[in-house]
């Protein structure tokens, strides 16, 4: 007589006979753990921790008197954003340090710092489409692409302009059109905008931009001369078409060229 509590088990499924199925595994196995292996272990963003280091020290506290930016949509953008991408090779292991860097043409890229001031100083929403003057590396344009809908984006040297419009098309920035021109006069055909930032110092506020910014839409500038201390203004259209001009901090750019 059986016992109350025995259970009769069927057998499970038995895998089919193969001599190679444990060296197989084993070999897989190997390969994914050996010290060359890239997959799964290798980060694919390797710059990630230094973008947010860039961030918390830089960016987000208060350093050095420096209002701190606050904008969580802007702080997003700038540690995703790969700056190291439109930094010059021999110079990407300063990409995320706390200076502008020169990108060739006597041009420079702006310090992260300013990039994130100038764009939060814009106030934009996903909807806007910003004008940008002066697309050096193309990395302002990038920040703004994360934020808005368009980025018109003009610069006066050639081999820059092309340079950068290669880069945010390999990095998939389909939202920003570039343009060989001269920023002064902005892109009237595209305009009115809801934004303008200028990321090189004009003598004085360009009056065809002024004519381009929408009622109730906000500019920053560089405003002073070249090669000396100039001041940042932010630069605002009121609903009546009126405009007002505030100096907001002291800043340094290279200066804008063409028209006057």
């Amino acid at each position: 007589m059986r016992d109350s509590n025995w259970r009769s088990v069927e057998p499970g499924p038995r895998w089919p006979r193969c001599p190679l199925r444990w060296p197989l595994a084993l070999g897989l196995l190997a390969a994914v753990l050996s010290p060359g292996s890239s997959w799964p272990l290798q980060d694919p963003d390797p710059h990630r921790d230094e973008r947010e280091r860039m961030v918390a020290s830089q960016i987000g506290p208060e350093v050095r008197g420096r209002p701190p930016v606050r904008s969580a949509a802007v702080l997003r953008a700038m540690r995703t954003v790969p700056r190291h991408r439109f930094v010059p090779e021999d110079l990407r292991r300063h990409a995320h340090d706390d200076s502008p860097l020169p990108i060739g043409y006597g041009q420079t890229i702006s310090q992260p710092y300013i990039v994130a001031t100038m764009t939060e100083l814009l106030q934009i929403a996903a909807g806007d489409r910003v004008l940008e003057v002066g697309t050096g590396s193309g990395y302002q344009a990038a920040v703004l692409a994360e934020l808005v809908r368009d980025v018109f984006t003009i610069e006066i040297v050639e081999p820059l302009k092309n340079r950068a419009d290669a880069l945010l098309l390999s990095l998939g920035y389909a939202n920003v059109h570039v343009r060989h021109g001269d920023g002064y006069y902005g892109w009237e055909e595209q305009g009115p905008f809801d934004a303008i930032i200028v990321t090189a110092a004009a003598s004085h506020i360009p009056p065809p931009l002024v004519s381009q910014l929408k009622p109730g839409g906000r500019m920053v500038i560089p405003v002073g001369p070249p090669l000396q201390v100039q001041s940042l203004m932010l630069i605002e259209k009121r609903q009546d078409g009126s405009v007002t001009q505030r100096n907001l901090m002291a800043v340094r750019f290279v200066p804008l060229t063409g028209g006057r």
